[in-house]
């Protein structure tokens, strides 16, 4: 990969870090900076389920063990929020190369993939609820300290600045897989992994690299969830709410591209917003219309919001080509 393939990443991120000082009020900033952590989520998902075609249902494992580590750490270990930051994401990558072990050492994929990575993180959050260096049912609060040094930022408009950065590192992966032959690896595995497999590609290890690098981008998405919130209980970590959020985003946006996270998660949580202002906070009705969105991506954009412009810019492309050929046999 060279410079020249992160080009595009540039001016989004710039867009993005811009966005908080043209005046934003405090709700809107802190729903992008909520944006941001589930972009983050959906682009550790769409490492696994987009690139690898491994869907998973509990990607809340990952980002609970994440969010309690950094939480835990700080709490009864007085451990710098930084250090703690380093310390979350790796124990949500252990996680997920302890469950990537077991579950594709006796070759489970498709939808038996799917329910045992649910059931982990359904485990988790029943352990996290009962037991007491998590705060059981009461939960975790984090002391506020502000100061860059302890991760709180008393202007959130910098919160989002870090989030951005995240995100921008979220996107470098993406781009990686693109260009490496480990995300070509990962792609001939979810076409045909047998054929894979013949062609001397080691499976195990392509799965347990990519569910690894998954769950580490989704643990620190619930590190930043934690330091954004400075709350946290069993509900919340292991929930399924963020494993659903975290898969809409992506396949929405587009399973398997760049940018389909991040689209598919502004989308979303964009249209919950509006919906939640003109409906007059009606419960659940914010999810319904998460449902639509995701029906009519499936059947009119199965590759998504970014593959519709995809679709459109190579069109485009293929239409200048053949207009300038047709330019030169005119002129011959």
């Amino acid at each position: 990969m060279s410079a020249r393939d992160l080009f595009p990443i540039l001016p989004v991120l710039l867009v993005l870090a811009v966005l908080p000082f043209l005046g934003l009020s405090g709700s809107l900033v802190n729903l992008l900076i909520f944006m941001m952590i589930v972009t983050l989520a959906a682009q550790g998902w769409n490492v696994l389920g987009g690139y690898g075609g491994l869907a998973s249902f509990g990607h809340a494992a990952f980002f609970g063990t994440g969010a309690y580590a950094t939480a835990i750490l700080q709490t009864r270990y007085g451990i710098n929020a930084w250090a703690a930051l380093v310390a979350g994401v790796a124990l949500g990558s252990l996680v997920g190369a302890f469950i990537g072990f077991l579950t594709f050492r006796s070759g489970l994929k498709g939808s038996y993939f799917a329910l045992i990575t649910l059931a982990f993180a359904e485990v988790l959050r029943i352990l996290a609820n009962s037991s007491e260096i998590t705060g059981g049912g009461a939960g975790i609060v984090v002391p506020i300290d502000y100061g860059f040094e302890n991760l709180q930022l008393r202007d959130r408009r910098f919160f989002v600045l870090l989030a951005v950065v995240c995100v921008g590192l979220g996107l470098v992966i993406t781009r990686w897989l693109d260009r490496s032959k480990f995300g070509a690896y990962l792609i001939a595995i979810r076409e045909n992994e047998d054929a894979a497999r013949a062609l001397g590609v080691d499976v195990m290890k392509v799965k347990l690299g990519a569910i690894t690098l998954s769950a580490a981008l989704t643990a620190l998405s619930g590190v930043l969830y934690t330091q954004n919130f400075l709350f946290l209980d069993a509900n919340v970590a292991y929930g399924p709410w963020i494993s659903i959020e975290a898969l809409f985003a992506a396949i929405v946006g587009g399973l398997g591209t760049m940018f389909g996270p991040l689209i598919g998660a502004v989308v979303l949580l964009g249209a919950g917003e509006v919906t939640k202002e003109f409906s007059g906070g009606i419960p659940g009705f914010d999810l319904l219309v998460f449902g639509v969105i995701l029906i009519i991506t499936v059947a009119f954009a199965p590759n998504g919001l970014a593959g519709i412009s995809l679709k459109g810019f190579r069109r485009k492309k293929s239409g200048d080509g053949a207009g300038a050929s047709q330019d030169g046999g005119a002129d011959a």
